[in-house]
């Protein structure tokens, strides 16, 4: 009895703990940095999924700075970062949770020394991969997504997350043990 109170009581948690986050990026929320980073990298708590990502990088002006296709690997997802002028740059998100619930939000870093003039091949792409701007807030939708770009699944690395499950099975026992040795304690 205490075994299936232990079990339910786990049951309600679970879907709660499919919602992906944003667990860091590089440039980090909030940086100033004086040299451009080659790419834009953001890490998430889960395995991303190509084909439901949505990667947005603008800089002043709201003009599109992302030097091309997103690369996924894992729960990381790299664009490559084409520099403008010196000023804030906001990096969109929006990926969708194992439940599919999607997750949106934005990373921003401050460029304080902007590029000259754009490096050969790193214009934006006109084929609406992941260059499409955004408002900053987030709030709208790009579509064309990055799933035509996306790597096969047998390319992707291994992450090195830890997963959820063993926690979850281990609270489980532990309240299975607790309301058992409760039950036994009532009984003597």
């Amino acid at each position: 009895m205490g075994a299936a109170l232990g079990v339910s009581l786990l049951l309600p948690a679970t879907p709660a703990a499919a919602h992906n986050s944003l667990t860091g990026s590089n440039p980090a929320d909030g940086a100033r940095v004086a040299t451009a980073p080659a790419q834009v990298e953001l890490r998430f708590l889960s395995k991303l999924d190509p084909a439901t990502t949505t990667i947005t990088v603008v800089g002043p002006g709201r003009v599109a700075a992302a030097g091309g296709a997103p690369r996924f690997t894992g729960d990381r997802v790299r664009v490559p970062f084409a520099p403008g002028p010196a000023g804030e740059y906001v990096v969109g998100y929006q990926v969708a949770s194992g439940d599919g619930h999607p997750v949106k939000g934005e990373v921003t870093f401050t460029l304080t020394t902007g590029a000259s003039a754009p490096a050969a091949g790193a214009t934006p792409s006109p084929t609406g991969s992941a260059a499409v701007p955004t408002a900053p807030s987030g709030a709208g939708t790009p579509t064309g997504g990055a799933s035509a770009t996306a790597e096969p699944a047998s390319a992707t690395a291994e992450d090195g997350s830890a997963p959820v499950w063993p926690w979850l099975l281990g609270a489980g026992l532990a309240v299975a043990l607790g309301g058992a040795l409760l039950l036994r304690r009532r009984r003597s």
